[in-house]
């Protein structure tokens, strides 16, 4: 069975509300110097959603010096610093860390994340990312699938010269996956908290293989959300986060290659070489939560 593609055509906050019954759903939106466009993300979800379809949201503040957690906080969000999950489990670093600290943070069945930069969102996101878990119990994670118009500046340039290449080289079973590094999804806890968090760039590509290898390809799925405009990252930066998909993808491989050093690095043409994140969090199903005996 391939990955299952659903159709939102159809889908309401009432039918979403309809569907969802007992299931807590929370919605986390993980942050590092956000200002601009944390507010007015925070005030959709909750005039449109909290209360109704959404029981909790999050604002995961990954140590941001610009007054993003004050503005989220002021705009509706429950803040938590990543330096209240660090104070329990050590400290890392980088976007999949603070991916993980929220799924320890948040307490709902279902989750989703969203990226703190997006200026095309609607409250319609939330609906159609969590409607395929309420209404399909193997499912565990669900990825967006969206346009990214060329003339306001495309994207997914990692996605179309790394990710895509890798998966349908190792991984061709979720290669069909429209965007499989988005920043949008939701997931199921049960079936989240079993599997590892890379802590760096490598989280989407980790989280894909890792569902993929524990529950099988019918536990994936994509739904569309349109067309998402968000700021976008410098090459400098790409290159980045091409290298810590990559390594990520091939750890996970049957015959997974050693790196040449403990601590690989991006090798620049400046010299000025850039140590990669690729640290692993445990499963949370493995930990003791927030200090509880």
């Amino acid at each position: 069975m391939g990955i299952k593609t659903f159709d939102p055509t159809g889908w309401t906050l009432g039918t979403a509300i309809a569907a969802k019954g007992d299931t807590k759903v929370s919605v986390c939106l993980p942050c590092r110097n956000e200002a601009a466009t944390i507010g007015d993300l925070v005030r959709m979800i909750d005039h449109a959603l909290v209360g109704t379809l959404v029981d909790e949201l999050i604002v995961l503040d990954d140590g941001s010096t610009d007054g993003t957690g004050e503005i989220a906080a002021e705009a509706g969000a429950t803040v938590v610093p990543v330096d209240y999950v660090h104070f329990f489990h050590g400290s890392a670093r980088g976007k999949g860390n603070a991916l993980w600290s929220s799924l320890i943070a948040s307490s709902g069945d279902v989750v989703v994340w969203c990226d703190g930069d997006i200026t095309s969102f609607t409250p319609d996101w939330i609906v159609r990312l969590v409607m395929p878990l309420l209404v399909d119990p193997e499912l565990g994670l669900v990825k967006a699938s969206y346009e990214r118009p060329s003339h306001l500046g495309g994207g997914g340039r990692t996605t179309e010269l790394v990710a895509r290449p890798l998966l349908s080289l190792f991984f061709p079973e979720i290669a069909e996956l429209q965007q499989p590094l988005a920043g949008e999804y939701a997931g199921r806890r049960a079936m989240l908290e079993e599997i590892p968090f890379a802590t760096g760039w490598g989280v989407e590509i980790g989280l894909l293989i890792d569902m993929f290898n524990r529950f099988g390809s019918e536990s994936l799925g994509e739904v569309d959300l349109g067309t998402r405009l968000h700021r976008h990252h410098k090459l400098e930066t790409l290159a980045i986060q091409a290298a810590e998909v990559a390594a990520t993808l091939l750890a996970r491989l049957p015959d997974a290659p050693s790196f040449a050093s403990t601590a690989p690095v991006l090798k620049r043409k400046t010299g000025d070489d850039v140590e990669l994140n690729l640290m692993v969090r445990p499963p949370v199903s493995s930990l003791v939560r927030f200090g509880a005996s």
